[in-house]
């Protein structure tokens, strides 16, 4: 998945306006325009679409986190210049506060059976032996029972 498809869905799922996001941004330590949020949500195929960059998706979920979860002590956090699947979904699960039953249960409404050793996997660090790099129809399916549960309110 790209960058602007995780930005679009969430948009999308939790109806977060432009300036919504732009707050969110700007709590993850980015200043940025209307302008440049639009343009990340556009469709791959529009002329003004522009690829969102991780460290811009990172300081994103960051903004996220400290808006549902309130800021810790000190400065805000760093973006992390590089992100793969597994760094968007620990992002989403701090964001959102999720304990590992509510994600198996995003995951089931999407119809993905993902078992709670599976889960943990893809939170471990890359350098632990049992890891597993999540991969995109995981993250897809997981977005997608976020959307079902959150539209089921």
């Amino acid at each position: 998945m790209t960058n602007n498809d995780v930005l679009r869905r969430l948009r999308y799922t939790f109806e977060y306006t432009d300036s919504k996001m732009m707050s969110f941004f700007k709590l993850g330590g980015l200043e940025v325009s209307r302008a440049e949020v639009s343009d990340w949500l556009k469709s791959d195929d529009d002329e003004d679409f522009i690829e969102l960059e991780d460290h811009k998706l990172a300081s994103f979920l960051n903004g996220l986190i400290i808006a549902h979860r309130g800021k810790k002590e000190g400065k805000t956090p760093e973006a992390e210049l590089f992100l793969n699947n597994n760094d968007v979904l620990k992002k989403l699960k701090i964001a959102y506060e999720l304990k590992s039953e509510d994600m198996i249960e995003l995951f089931q409404l999407a119809g993905k059976k993902v078992s709670k050793h599976e889960l943990s996997s893809f939170m471990r660090r890359p350098t632990q032996p049992q890891y597993r790099e999540l991969m995109d129809q995981y993250l897809r399916n997981f977005l997608y029972g976020l959307q079902l549960k959150q539209k089921s309110k």
